[in-house]
């Protein structure tokens, strides 16, 4: 009997990897996530894994309760309920959310990075570019203003970002630009989750093509588990490995991209893909 392409696509996923599907416990797992703002549910009972080098995409409508999943992941905010762990040395069995604030501090600083839809969240927009990756270099303890600076370059040069350029503040840099600085300074500490909202939103075409190029090369070398959140399907197409589909704070489907994308169960993720076509 021939094998379709879906089929085919399925099938060389799961041999080109077994050991990880089979064996490896996921490094980044969050259950039963839920999250309250007065009488707003933003989210509602949301779980979900994903391994070591994997990219999970969540979509959804504008209010659908992305966002705030990856605010929870990025422990910016603390639940109403739900357990959060990372699968690391020195956090293994530790729910995040349980932490005080100091340690959850130092724990996204040093195992999480963060891509923020408005670089004014994730910048300071009169810092030098090097500077602002730099800052978050601080926190390993070191002074030296050499060793810094080159050690920003070469996050800058990991993000593709023109070193001819590292000295100019991003207040002055293009969209672009600015999303490779809040890359660079996100990878800083060479975390194992990277956090990406909207990262290519209000770029235009080329711009985006080629940071989605520079995403996936990170992915590629240093293994890390990705999580975004887009509205744009295209992009989630280009990165995700699965995906995972939100509505008014719920999880409403899940599985690999191609099969939610191309064969969307859910009425809504129906809705969802068609809009987009």
């Amino acid at each position: 009997m021939a094998t379709s392409k879906a089929q085919f696509a399925q099938n060389k996923r799961v041999t080109l990897d077994p050991p990880r599907l089979i064996t490896e416990p996921p490094l980044l797992q969050a259950s039963g996530m839920t999250k309250r703002y007065g009488r707003i549910t933003a989210v509602e009972e949301v779980s979900l894994e994903v391994y070591a080098g994997e990219v999970l995409g969540i979509v959804g409508e504008s209010g659908s309760g992305k966002s705030s999943v990856l605010r929870l992941l990025n422990l910016e905010e603390l639940p109403d309920s739900g357990t959060y762990t990372l699968d690391l040395p020195t956090l293994v069995g530790v729910n995040l959310f349980t932490l005080d604030r100091f340690a959850r501090r130092e724990a996204a600083l040093h195992h999480i990075g963060i891509v923020y839809q408005n670089p004014h969240l994730g910048l300071r927009m009169r810092y030098t570019s090097s500077g602002n990756v730099a800052e978050r270099l601080l926190v390993t303890g070191e002074r030296t203003f050499a060793t810094l600076r080159q050690a920003a370059r070469e996050s800058l040069n990991a993000s593709e970002f023109p070193l001819d350029r590292m000295d100019d503040p991003p207040r002055v840099l293009s969209g672009g630009m600015q999303q490779r600085v809040q890359l660079a300074k996100a990878i800083a500490l060479q975390p194992r989750v990277l956090l990406l909202d909207e990262p290519t939103t209000g770029l235009d075409v080329s711009v985006q093509a080629a940071v989605l190029d520079t995403l996936k090369g990170l992915q590629r070398d240093r293994h890390m588990a990705m999580v975004i959140v887009s509205h744009d399907l295209g992009v989630i197409r280009a990165l995700a490995d699965r995906v995972m589909v939100m509505r008014g704070g719920r999880v409403v489907e899940s599985g690999l991209a191609d099969q939610v994308l191309d064969d969307p169960q859910d009425a809504y993720t129906q809705q969802l893909v068609h809009a987009k076509l």
